[in-house]
């Protein structure tokens, strides 16, 4: 007869078996760039261009030069790709050649990328010289508050004139918009991040809770709207209706009229 007490320990025994024969690893990896770059840099780009405004060139065939961005321009192809989205957005005709289009556009980038500032209030780390064999030789950081501030900045321009008669149509000027993330730590606490890219005051990557102002009579955050503003099919095509593109006369596609289309546009000076 089997004691019961032997009953338990055999069951002990294969539970904890099973629990190491469960046990198994995860491989974690990083990406060569911090999703906190990114999302700066691309924020800046999209406040940037979002400030342009090509409803000057709706309706007219337009061909979006390039080559003037630098190889080196961060994220230079979703730039491309967000002036390109705009152009159509505003209702122009965006030609994939060159010579189909009677206007060239041609976009440049003065400045994409991030900077970075570091304030603290402590001792900063401290190495010092081996005297005794075994002994450490620095000191760590002790900062009583520590503040570290990173932005993204974009500076973009674009201009337009006749491929045929080379005249300037149109220009936007230089458009400039910024990011930014803010990291705090108190007496070792932290970081506490916020900023344009947080929608919320983070903890060590962990939205902080918010006190309920809706027992107060106020509005909780899930009544709130939107921080897009709409759909990307409504800022398209506003209550659903897609306008129909105005085709520029035929003398004026073979560039033989020797002056610019759009009318009520500033001229470059």
């Amino acid at each position: 007869m089997t004691r019961p007490h032997l009953t338990v320990r055999r069951a002990s025994w294969l539970l904890l078996v099973a629990l190491l024969a469960g046990c198994g690893t995860t491989k974690m990896t990083d990406s060569p760039r911090a999703a906190t770059e990114m999302l700066l840099v691309s924020q800046a780009v999209d406040l940037a261009v979002a400030k342009i405004d090509f409803t000057p060139l709706s309706g007219q065939p337009v061909f979006l030069d390039t080559s003037p961005l630098e190889k080196d321009v961060v994220d230079k192809g979703y730039v491309i790709s967000l002036v390109r989205q705009q152009l159509l957005a505003h209702g122009a005709l965006v030609q994939e050649e060159r010579t189909r289009a009677v206007f060239v556009v041609e976009l440049h980038a003065g400045a994409v990328g991030t900077d970075r500032h570091s304030v603290m209030v402590g001792t900063p780390a401290v190495s010092l010289p081996s005297v005794v064999p075994g002994l450490p030789t620095s000191i760590p950081e002790i900062a009583l508050a520590k503040k570290n501030d990173q932005r993204g900045v974009a500076k973009i321009g674009v201009f337009a004139y006749n491929r045929i008669t080379g005249r300037a149509v149109w220009q936007s000027g230089t458009v400039e918009a910024t990011s930014q993330v803010k990291d705090t730590w108190f007496f070792g606490a932290g970081p506490f991040t916020r900023g344009t890219i947080r929608q919320r005051t983070e903890l060590a990557g962990e939205p902080l809770p918010t006190f309920p102002t809706e027992l107060f009579g106020g509005k909780s955050e899930k009544d709130a709207p939107p921080a897009s503003g709409g759909t990307a099919k409504e800022q398209f095509f506003p209550n659903n209706a897609v306008p129909a593109p105005q085709l520029p006369a035929p003398a004026a596609l073979m560039g033989v009229t020797g002056g610019a289309i759009l009318t009520n546009t500033p001229l470059l000076r």
